[in-house]
């Protein structure tokens, strides 16, 4: 059965989602039949390619919050994420285009290592602050998720995977998802949001149960 996620890695909703998932699927009788299938989606594909700005600042700008509006909201976030085991440090991130990060990401699907590098890229910006958003940022996070970093290098410096990225943010919007993290089930069920590992067991069951009828 595949499963596929559409996510940001500059969302924090879609590391907490993507434990929360993997924690159903731990449990599923059928893990091992289950295929999941990482799909990009940018929140902000508008941003210049290679520039960062102040992450704070840009909340403040898209959605008017106030510093400490910004700051007991990523409070909250940071607990919700150590519930799912992940040490969040917001205050200290950037913000910018996440293209070149999600080829990457396909890249590393050709060398069966795309679980590897989006779990990279989440951890870098997540919890250890670091840049995600320049080349030789990002050729050292591939190396480091066990991907050559010339080829790395040479993907960013071409137009490798741009295609692929757009096509999959077409299908998401053709699904209907506005927003991410959003997961399709056996190509029928979608699923909104980081909901709790029991909605994701319950989406996995009934997924399973519609593809295997007896």
């Amino acid at each position: 059965m595949k499963v596929e996620i559409w996510s940001d890695i500059v969302c924090p909703w879609c590391y907490i989602g993507k434990r929360r998932f993997e924690r159903a699927l731990e449990a599923f009788p059928h893990r091992a039949e289950v295929e999941v299938h990482y799909r990009a989606f940018q929140l902000n594909p508008s941003a210049e390619v290679g520039v960062t700005g102040s992450r704070t600042e840009m909340l403040k700008g898209k959605y008017g919050l106030s510093d400490d509006q910004i700051a007991t909201m990523d409070e909250r976030m940071e607990r919700l994420a150590a519930d799912e085991g992940l040490s969040y440090n917001l205050q200290d991130t950037a913000t910018g285009n996440t293209l070149d990060a999600h080829r990457l990401v396909h890249l590393a699907r050709a060398h069966h290592r795309e679980e590897a590098m989006l779990e990279r890229l989440y951890e870098a910006y997540f919890s250890e602050a670091r840049s995600i958003f320049t080349e030789d940022a990002l050729v050292a996070l591939a190396a480091e998720a066990g991907l050559d970093a010339e080829e790395a290098r040479q993907t960013l410096r071409s137009d490798a995977f741009r295609d692929t990225v757009a096509a999959e943010a077409r299908s998401a919007s053709e699904l209907g998802a506005t927003g991410v993290p959003f997961f399709v089930l056996a190509n029928r069920y979608g699923v909104s949001g980081a909901q709790t590992p029991e909605v994701f067991a319950d989406a996995l069951e009934q997924a399973w149960a519609a593809a295997h009828p007896a």
